[in-house]
């Protein structure tokens, strides 16, 4: 079977078993994307979900976001990890959109990556999700899966982000993203994966194998989203 043939078969497989997968983040418009994004670095989603609650019933848009004291966006912000780093790349980035972007978040993804506290994940995130652009972010669980399947040999996202989007189709590489986050939290965990109600396990070098992989679990999540 040829190589694309195998990943989308793969893609394919995980897209009938995940039909919703999909971000888990709630949102209204790309700017409330940008900061859910931004806020879930060593958080949960659940938990972000809670903080923006609160966050975006004050926070309308950038102009908002831009006059507030960061230690009043600190408080409303402490659920999330590294909140205090979070809240000085909010405002910073807030302020870079009021005064080169007229309010509005880019889409271009090389103008998101200039912004404050912004990374190749979320850019990815940004385009993909809130524009209908191509755009394939990777985080700790597109790293994992990847891997084991055997895609890629790379413990960089930045490294895996550019292979990966090699060899997947560029029409499939937002709903990878979104399928292999939920093939990592169900079943293809980094500690004990259940390898054995898997689905994808023919294709997947990792669980061919049977072999135990303990530098995976030493594999770090990308710490700046």
């Amino acid at each position: 079977m040829a190589k694309t043939d195998k990943i989308l078969l793969v893609l394919r497989t995980l897209a009938d078993v995940y039909p919703q997968a999909g971000t888990r983040l709630k949102f209204q418009n790309p700017f409330q994307l940008l900061v859910a994004v931004m806020l879930s670095a060593r958080t949960t989603d659940e938990q972000v979900n809670r903080v923006t609650r609160g966050l975006f019933a004050e926070v309308k848009s950038p102009k908002d976001l831009a006059s507030m004291e960061v230690g009043i966006l600190e408080d409303m912000i402490k659920g999330c990890g590294l909140y205090r780093q979070k809240a000085r790349n909010l405002i910073a980035l807030a302020r870079i959109l009021m005064e080169e972007f007229g309010g509005e978040v880019p889409t271009d993804f090389d103008q998101l990556l200039r912004l404050p506290g912004v990374g190749r994940k979320t850019a990815n995130v940004v385009v993909s999700v809130g524009f209908a652009k191509p755009g394939l972010g990777v985080d700790t669980h597109v790293l994992r899966v990847s891997r084991r399947l055997g895609w890629h040999n790379a413990r960089d996202p930045q490294v895996a982000e550019a292979e990966l989007k090699r060899i997947i189709p560029e029409s499939w590489w937002a709903r990878a993203h979104h399928l292999f986050i939920s093939h990592g939290r169900a079943v293809c965990r980094a500690r004990k994966p259940d390898c054995d109600r898997c689905t994808i396990r023919l294709y997947c070098q990792y669980g061919v194998s049977g072999q135990s992989d303990k530098a995976e679990d030493r594999l770090q999540s990308e710490s700046s989203a």
